[in-house]
């Protein structure tokens, strides 16, 4: 037996974040003062910044950027995420700091050294590569991410692509290095621990990473090699994100008592063919920031389908407070859809199921949705069983 309860994504108004903030540091009983705070590039490189115990995370931001020389106008392309470093020195990412937090207060009350504030890039689409690499601090930032994240294998790379990008370091190449790895397969997604999914069968066990308007999930199938299979943005009807606590078998007793681990799951409805919509489930303690990523995507893809630009989707301060610019208060939150019927068809053959998403070889690298809030997702977009 499992207590369900629903988990939307909170608004932002100012009003509201001011009250998080207060709410944040005085829950910690943290005064006011002026500290140092340690950020992690994506190559482990330390950045001290001092700042006040009662900063924000584009206060912080703001201060990394001055440490690095980095452009003002290249700020919003960075964000600030909240990470666990692993034995082998990868980052499992917990969560994008958002701007009504205190970073200070969110790292250090978790009382873990394993815990990190790392700076990584915040957009999607590598055509913005193309802005961040005029400057040589920018192109540095993106340099060190990309050797990182194929160090620990989260970009796939061929051993003559391997060879290709090792001699393009040798000879310290970073913008040739760069132009490279973003013709390879998963440049720039982040990717998440392993966790289960019920795609293609269920519990299934898969590493999930999100970039370049999908989600992908790798996967072994019985007696082949590793495969991959691709959920495009714009066919994901909606989705939402659950939590669960699991109850001691046979209780009656309230989800308060006896409680276990929390159990999160991310679903989202997906066209699998001409009308053809199918609930596809994750579970895994990422899932709250695998729905930031797939939000976040959809953001940019309006923004950009709008004719707007990264640059426009930054936040100004204005008067002493944050401001969305015009261009991002167009993109609002989607409206709640119906949740769909909770009965789904039974699962048919694997090939059949695989056939349905885009399904790549490797080569040699059930949930009730009545039960929660449904994201809606206005880039999605009708398809014909041709463009399968």
């Amino acid at each position: 037996m499992q207590a369900v309860r629903q988990d939307p994504l909170l608004g932002s108004s100012e009003t509201f974040n001011s009250f998080l903030r207060r709410a944040q540091q005085e829950t910690q009983q943290v005064p006011t003062e002026e500290v140092s705070l340690e950020v992690l590039l994506s190559n482990g490189q330390k950045v001290l910044v001092n700042v006040l115990t009662s900063d924000q995370t584009e206060d912080v931001l703001e201060a990394v950027a001055a440490k690095l020389d980095l452009p003002d106008d290249l700020i919003g392309y960075f964000s600030l995420f909240l990470v666990r470093e692993k034995e082998d020195g990868a980052f499992s990412f917990v969560r994008k700091l958002q701007e009504f937090e205190l970073p200070y207060v969110s790292v250090t009350s978790l009382r873990s050294h394993e815990y990190k504030i790392v700076l990584r890039k915040s957009y999607w689409d590598s055509a913005y590569d193309d802005d961040v690499m005029e400057n040589r601090v920018g192109l540095n930032l993106l340099y060190a991410q990309t050797v990182s994240d194929i160090e620990h294998g989260w970009i796939l790379v061929t051993k003559e692509q391997h060879r290709q990008l090792k001699s393009l370091q040798d000879k310290v190449s970073k913008k040739e290095f760069l132009r490279l790895a973003q013709t390879l397969r998963h440049y720039g997604y982040l990717r998440f621990d392993a966790c289960v999914a019920d795609f293609p069968e269920k519990d299934c066990p898969v590493v999930v990473s999100a970039g370049n308007s999908e989600l992908s999930l790798q996967l072994r199938l019985p007696g082949q090699q590793l495969r991959e299979g691709s959920f495009r943005v714009t066919r994901m009807r909606c989705w939402r994100v659950t939590s669960s606590v699991p109850l001691p078998s046979g209780s009656t007793s309230s989800p308060s008592r006896g409680r276990g681990e929390v159990r999160l799951e991310l679903a989202f409805e997906y066209l699998m063919s001409k009308d053809r919509l199918q609930w596809v489930t994750i579970t895994s303690p990422q899932a709250i920031m695998m729905s930031i990523c797939l939000q976040s995507m959809v953001d940019e893809l309006m923004v950009k389908k709008s004719g707007g630009s990264i640059r426009k989707m930054l936040r100004r301060r204005v008067g002493g407070t944050l401001k969305r610019s015009d261009s991002q208060q167009a993109v609002k939150s989607p409206p709640l859809l119906e949740s769909p019927d909770a009965s789904r068809e039974s699962m048919g053959k694997l090939s059949s199921k695989l056939s349905a998403v885009s399904l790549r070889g490797i080569g040699s690298p059930s949930t009730d949705a009545s039960a929660s809030a449904v994201h809606g997702n206005f880039a999605f977009e009708g398809i014909g069983d041709e463009d399968l």
